[in-house]
């Protein structure tokens, strides 16, 4: 009991150290673009901070709140950010792949109340990015809409070598991104 909220003490902080990047962009003197590298690296900061207070053998689940925090944070700066900063899509593209390789480290389904925050974040983040023209979370998305990690009929009977129907192979490749719509082509 005294961890969890130990945790959640934890992510309040988090959100504050966020909020306060935020602000800090909104009210820069700077240019947009030097306030936007700025935010980035500063959000960085923040984040392997945080990450790195966790030891490898720690339970994952605070990391994948962390994750989640993050991304909404992305989100909401995205609206003060300056689109000709390189930063702001690499930080993007890797705070979601790393996310996506901290899920698919799951061996169990991750509790109920935190998939739902965790869906209804990246669903609303990517909403926010994408009217941006930032399509980074497409990936995060395709999962979110799942009810479940490694819920996926199609994902199930792949992995365990059943001989699914081609047909829903393809529609379950086109989905994962374009990646793996390219392997579907070479296929057909």
């Amino acid at each position: 009991m005294a961890e969890e909220e130990g945790n959640a003490t934890e992510f309040v902080a988090l959100r504050h150290k966020f909020q306060d990047l935020i602000s800090e962009l909104k009210r820069s003197s700077e240019s947009t673009l030097d306030a936007s590298n700025s935010f980035c690296q500063d959000f960085c900061q923040v984040l392997m901070h945080h990450g790195c207070q966790r030891g490898p053998d720690e339970d994952p689940l605070p990391l994948l709140e962390m994750y989640t925090v993050a991304i909404m944070c992305c989100a909401e700066a995205s609206l003060f950010l300056s689109p000709e900063c390189e930063h702001v899509t690499d930080v993007l593209e890797k705070l979601s792949w790393s996310c996506l390789n901290l899920l698919l480290s799951f061996s169990e389904q991750i509790p109920g109340a935190l998939w739902k925050e965790f869906q209804s974040s990246v669903k609303m983040a990517h909403g926010i990015l994408q009217a941006h023209g930032n399509s980074q979370l497409h990936t995060l998305l395709t999962l979110a809409e799942e009810n479940g990690l490694w819920s996926n009929a199609t994902l199930c009977s792949l992995l365990s070598s059943d001989i699914p129907n081609v047909e829903k192979v393809h529609e379950f490749l086109s989905r994962e991104g374009p990646e793996l719509s390219i392997w579907k082509k070479l296929q057909d």
